[in-house]
Protein backbone atom coordinates (compact mmCIF):
# COMPACT_ATOMS: atom_id res chain seq x y z
CA UNK A 1 0.00 0.00 0.00
CA UNK A 2 3.01 2.61 0.49
CA UNK A 3 4.10 2.13 -2.76
CA UNK A 4 0.87 2.90 -3.94
CA UNK A 5 0.76 6.07 -2.08
CA UNK A 6 4.63 7.09 -2.74
CA UNK A 7 3.05 6.86 -6.61
CA UNK A 8 -0.08 9.05 -5.85
CA UNK A 9 2.61 11.42 -3.72
CA UNK A 10 4.45 12.12 -7.50
CA UNK A 11 1.07 12.82 -9.01
CA UNK A 12 -1.35 14.78 -6.94
CA UNK A 13 0.64 15.17 -3.73
CA UNK A 14 -2.24 16.17 -1.59
CA UNK A 15 -3.90 13.20 -2.24
CA UNK A 16 -0.81 10.81 -1.50
CA UNK A 17 -1.22 12.56 2.29
CA UNK A 18 -5.22 12.21 2.19
CA UNK A 19 -4.83 8.36 2.37
CA UNK A 20 -1.80 8.25 5.01
CA UNK A 21 -3.72 10.73 7.39
CA UNK A 22 -7.05 11.88 6.08
CA UNK A 23 -8.09 15.23 6.66
CA UNK A 24 -5.88 16.38 8.97
CA UNK A 25 -3.09 19.76 9.58
CA UNK A 26 -0.88 17.70 7.23
CA UNK A 27 -3.56 17.35 4.41
CA UNK A 28 -4.60 21.04 4.30
CA UNK A 29 -0.60 21.96 4.70
CA UNK A 30 0.39 20.02 1.37
CA UNK A 31 -2.66 21.60 -0.58
CA UNK A 32 -0.94 24.48 0.63
CA UNK A 33 2.80 23.94 -0.10
CA UNK A 34 1.81 22.50 -4.03
CA UNK A 35 -0.22 25.26 -4.51
CA UNK A 36 3.25 27.34 -3.73
CA UNK A 37 5.07 24.86 -5.85
CA UNK A 38 4.92 21.26 -6.51
CA UNK A 39 8.13 19.81 -5.66
CA UNK A 40 7.26 21.25 -1.67
CA UNK A 41 3.89 19.79 -2.17
CA UNK A 42 6.02 16.20 -3.12
CA UNK A 43 8.31 16.70 -0.53
CA UNK A 44 6.16 17.11 2.36
CA UNK A 45 3.94 14.15 0.76
CA UNK A 46 6.52 11.78 0.82
CA UNK A 47 7.70 12.82 4.48
CA UNK A 48 4.50 12.23 5.67
CA UNK A 49 4.09 8.66 4.27
CA UNK A 50 7.73 7.64 5.02
CA UNK A 51 7.82 8.75 8.42
CA UNK A 52 5.28 6.41 9.82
Amino acid sequence: MDIIRILLAFILPPLGVFFQVGFGLHFWLNILLTLCGWLPGIVHALWVILKK
